[in-house]
């Protein structure tokens, strides 16, 4: 019987949301081009952390790698708790408004942290970003309920591109302004282009959503129901350990490129270059990656870049110079930059379509708790055993993960 426009068959039965919406594209571009902006403003304060971390008045060297690790788990942990609550409000009320409160959130909040005055108020506004934001999981959640399935890896592949390359951009960029106009008017910068990411998908993203009956939401599932759908609690577990293992040394990179510097003027600009370079190379990966992971399979690619990106963590800790550290994440970022597409895409194929704000929200709450851990955990290595060992511990974490994906991963 034919369905009425609502959703509903005339016996009022839930009907499924369809294989993709008309003019996806525009909507994948769009948000291509938002997250690219917005993930450049987060990225612009990732190399200079540690250095605001001594303005604001921690003096104590052994200190400030374990601050560094606290301020970069602080939003990790909040956005555990919060990102499955904000999936199951875009399931309600429509995933295009997820993205644009997260954006416009974390574009006030930056601009707050370049007005604090200690680092106390640094870690208030930290945990309220973790809370109140996470726009990447609010964006794929949105390109994924639009593309045709036969597209999604391809789709996930493209956002994908526009995180690493915002990742590569923004601390280099950030690095430069810091060095040049210091902390505090980088987060203002960092403030005002994530806003105008906002402005992209406010302008320009298109989402056709009807709010689900109460029907329909029973029939969708509850946050529990998605959570043990088969295979799913395999992917969160993978999620975590990726997420776990590729952060440890996130809040200790830029002092590991400063010990290296043989002059230490403009660190923050040193370590904004290399995490270009690297960015760059993911970006390449993940372009090309979704689009054969549509052909050859998501799990084969998926276990082969975890593999690969832990075993080029590990030379990492043996770098002598700013220049063989670069060459060997250079490597890291071609292997790494394919995990995130094929990840997303495995979790777009076993997921409910209708549910696609609840599992991406888990799978986001999972990672941002993998991705809270390993700074702290990072952190507290480092100021005990020196700068070093944090990235062997990242590598044999991930090449632990790609045995895991190996045996467990069940791709729909």
């Amino acid at each position: 019987m034919k369905a009425q426009s609502d959703g509903h068959s005339q016996e009022g039965h839930p009907q499924p949301e369809p294989d993709g919406q008309p003019g996806w594209q525009q909507t994948l571009y769009a948000m291509w081009v938002a997250e690219l902006i917005a993930i450049v403003g987060f990225a612009f304060v990732i190399p200079f952390i540690p250095f605001y971390i001594r303005e604001l008045g921690v003096t104590d060297e052994r200190l400030v790698p374990i601050w560094a690790g606290i301020l970069t788990t602080a939003p990790g942990l909040m956005a555990a708790i919060s990102s499955p609550i904000w999936g199951s409000v875009a399931d309600k009320y429509g995933r295009k408004l997820m993205v644009l409160r997260a954006m416009f959130s974390a574009a006030a909040l930056l601009v707050l942290m370049g007005m604090v005055s200690n680092i106390y108020q640094l870690l208030a506004l930290r945990l309220l970003q973790g809370a109140v934001t996470g726009t990447v999981p609010a964006a794929v959640a949105l390109v994924s309920s639009m593309t045709p399935s036969r597209r999604l890896g391809y789709s996930l592949g493209l956002m994908q591109t526009a995180v690493f390359a915002g990742m590569s951009l923004g601390p280099w960029l950030g690095g430069m302004t810091a060095d040049n106009f210091g902390y505090r008017v980088t987060f203002y910068i960092a403030g005002g282009l994530v806003r105008g990411g906002g402005c992209v998908v406010l302008g320009a993203a298109r989402e056709r959503f009807s709010r689900p009956t109460p029907e329909m939401q029973k029939a969708n599932g509850s946050l529990r129901t998605v959570a043990t759908n088969s295979g799913f609690p395999t992917m969160l577990g993978v999620f975590f350990l990726i997420n776990l293992g590729g952060t440890i040394v996130a809040p200790i990179f830029p002092l590991f490129v400063e010990k290296l510097m043989v002059l230490k003027a403009k660190p923050a600009s040193t370590t904004g270059l290399i995490m270009l370079v690297t960015g760059l190379a993911a970006t390449l990966t993940a372009s090309v990656i979704g689009r054969l992971g549509d052909k050859v399979g998501h799990k084969k690619l998926l276990v082969g870049c975890t593999l690969l990106s832990g075993i080029f963590c590990i030379p990492q800790a043996m770098a002598r110079s700013v220049g063989q550290l670069l060459g060997i994440r250079t490597l890291f970022g071609l292997a790494a930059g394919g995990t995130g597409p094929t990840i997303n895409a495995i979790i777009g194929k076993i997921a409910p379509r209708n549910s696609y704000g609840k599992a991406y929200g888990l799978t986001s709450s999972v990672s941002m708790l993998g991705g809270a851990i390993g700074p702290l955990l990072g952190g507290v290595l480092a100021s005990q055993l020196g700068l070093r060992i944090p990235f062997v511990i990242m590598g044999g974490l991930l090449i632990i993960t790609s045995w895991v994906a190996a045996r467990r991963v069940k791709e729909a």
